[in-house]
Formats: C-alpha cells, sequence, structure tokens
C-alpha cells in the first residue's frame, strides 16, 4: 500500500502519511499541522468496509469525478472544476485502528482556490456523517 504515487502531482503514501500541502492556501489535509492547512478528519463507529463503501457512494453522487487508484484502505480521486475544468487531487485514507479517515485535498494548479478544497471536504464530511 505504501509508496502509491504520481508523477503528476506528489499524490500517494509514504508510511501511511500523506504528502504534505505545498506552502499555497489550496490544500487542505487531516495530517496537517499548519492551522492554514489543517482540516478534521471523518471518524467512523462501524467496519472499514462499510466506510469505504459509503465513502465511494457519496464520491460517486458528485459530478465531474474520476477514481484513479482504489485498494482496500486508499482512494485517490481527481476532482474537475466545471468552468475551466481544473483538477483537484483528493485523497482518502482509512486507518481501521483508529478509525478515522484522513484525507487530502489539493488544486493541481494556481495559488488560491478561494476556498473550494476545504468546502468541498467538509461537505464529503457532513454527507458522511448524516447519511
Amino acid at each position: 500500500m505504501d509508496n502509491i504515487t504520481k508523477d503528476i502531482e506528489r499524490v500517494g503514501l509514504i508510511n501511511n502519511r500523506f504528502y504534505p500541502c505545498p506552502k499555497t492556501p489550496n490544500c487542505v489535509s487531516t495530517q496537517a499541522t499548519d492551522e492554514k492547512h489543517k482540516i478534521d478528519p471523518i471518524f467512523y463507529e462501524r467496519s472499514l468496509e462499510e466506510a469505504f463503501t459509503k465513502i465511494i457512494s457519496i464520491i460517486e453522487s458528485i459530478k465531474r469525478t474520476k477514481t484513479v487508484i482504489k485498494t482496500e484502505n486508499y482512494i485517490h480521486v481527481e476532482f474537475k472544476t466545471a468552468l475551466f475544468k481544473f483538477v483537484d487531487d483528493v485523497e482518502f485514507y482509512f486507518d481501521d485502528n483508529e478509525k478515522v479517515i484522513h484525507f487530502r485535498s489539493a488544486s493541481r494548479i494556481g495559488h488560491s482556490d478561494l476556498g473550494v478544497n476545504r468546502k468541498r471536504m467538509e461537505k464529503i464530511r457532513n454527507l458522511f456523517l448524516n447519511k
């Protein structure tokens, strides 16, 4: 599972950790330590399989998404913006020992995303918790 990477962007896991967010404000991560990039993870109570299926269902309900990688505890999805077709990379890592879903969402290009990545991940968390 470790060292899942892609040449285009720094995505994937190294020792169950995402790559750090760049200094730009167009990235959020549950594993970030600075306030600008940090976002709360999603906690789950049931099985890994149920949490995984639920996240997949949520992702598939959102327009302009493409699942790139899916393993038993990791998902990499591309979200494409409607107007300019910019791609954001979104990753989910399921830590079943802690019953937590870590995620990272980052724009591939540009500097500011006007909060799009944070809003998307807050929406996904809310859908997960209220579904």
